[in-house]
């Protein structure tokens, strides 16, 4: 594709994601082999929550993820691994330093597939559920990176699984209100803030074991793309927040003296169900085809995106990047939405690979995310690179 003919693919006026970069700990953990890994790690013995925890890990979908958490933690901090012992200190110690490191890993990876320098960075959008401190993340992130002392910064704590989606929105909105600014979106997260030996009074912990993975993700949102130097990826058009009223409690998570207590309500599939069409038709004004749109969904776990598949009547290929995500990441919070992006990505270029036809990609899709509220955050895009 030339020059000219990319450069009528867009609006200049338009925020563009311009490049993504992931990172996580070097800790990869298979799911095959994580029951007993953590039965053994926290030194308990209970055949039943075992049991549980194996039926939990096969209708997950994991199959691996990446923890900041090693036998080298639990060694230095074995508190960690007990009941009733404040521990909100140490937790926030390897968190805040954990999600540091893996955010200037990520933004980097992006910066260099951006190909600008980091000095044309103006904004930072900085987005975690896993740290607390002032100052906040956001400044060690433009510390790490070298970014320009006038850089503004804006941070989303504690927005959970929508937190991605939700920095999406933010940057777009300052990418579009500020012509020529080039805005950093950088999500981190740990499931260290809450990990908890199994307890049989607990059970609903292991849903978070089975399930949840650690990483960071970035991307680079900015208007009227340099050709030649940057490459557009999506266009982002229409984007929405709702929250559903009187379902704060579903997903429900708070900060204690032993790390953050959450809790995920068994009603979270059937109140998405319910309530995604809805949302859906008023993003896109009810004017798509659903099953003519790229779909970029944060995969919050298999029951979600299975209701949504059923309830929007979308073929099975069309969550095949959630649930390809889900299966190598597990559910990473903030992260997830990045992952999903990149491959859907990678989708189409493997289809154009094959010698499937230009004019048949799916240009059109829906970038969404569910989290505490219930907050159903989505976004309208174009795949630019159809």
């Amino acid at each position: 594709m030339g020059i000219g003919e990319l450069c009528k693919k867009f609006d200049p006026k338009k925020a563009i994601i311009l490049g993504l970069g992931k990172a996580f700990p070097h800790q990869l953990v298979l799911q095959d082999f994580l029951v007993d890994a953590y039965f053994k790690i926290t030194n308990r013995h209970d055949p039943d929550l075992k049991q549980k925890l194996v039926r939990l890990c096969k209708t997950t979908s994991v199959k691996t993820r990446y923890v900041v958490m090693s036998e080298e933690i639990l060694a230095r901090y074995p508190e960690l691994a007990k009941e009733g012992i404040p521990t909100v200190t140490q937790r926030l110690d390897i968190c805040n330093s954990a999600v540091t490191e893996m955010a200037i890993a990520a933004s980097s990876s992006c910066i260099e597939k951006w190909g600008r320098p980091a000095s044309d960075i103006t904004h930072l959008v900085y987005v975690s559920s896993s740290e607390a401190r002032l100052p906040g993340g956001d400044l060690y992130l433009a510390k790490g990176l070298g970014l320009r002392p006038d850089t503004q910064r804006v941070m989303l704590y504690f927005s959970g699984c929508s937190g991605g989606v939700a920095g999406l929105r933010v940057a777009k909105d300052i990418a579009e209100n500020n012509p020529g600014s080039r805005v950093l979106l950088a999500t981190s997260e740990t499931t260290i803030i809450g990990y908890r030996p199994p307890n049989a009074d607990r059970p609903y912990d292991l849903v978070g074991v089975a399930l949840f993975g650690d990483g960071a993700g970035a991307a680079i949102i900015g208007t009227n793309p340099s050709i030649g130097t940057e490459t557009p990826l999506f266009e982002l058009h229409s984007s929405l927040q709702r929250f559903l009223p009187d379902t704060e409690k579903i997903i429900d998570g708070r900060l204690t003296e032993e790390g953050i207590s959450f809790r995920l309500d068994r009603e979270l599939p059937q109140i998405i169900e319910d309530n995604v069409q809805g949302f859906c038709d008023e993003l896109c004004e009810g004017k798509m085809d659903y099953n003519k749109l790229f779909w970029a969904v944060h995969p919050g776990g298999p029951a979600i995106l299975n209701r949504m598949e059923k309830k929007l009547a979308l073929l099975p290929e069309k969550l095949a990047a959630s649930r390809r995500a889900l299966a190598d990441y597990g559910n990473a919070s903030s992260n997830t939405i990045v992952y999903v992006l990149e491959y859907v990505l990678e989708e189409e270029k493997r289809r154009l690979e094959i010698g499937g036809d230009e004019e048949e990609g799916e240009q059109w899709g829906l970038i969404l995310a569910f989290g505490p509220g219930i907050t159903f955050e989505g976004i309208l895009a174009r795949n630019l690179t159809v």
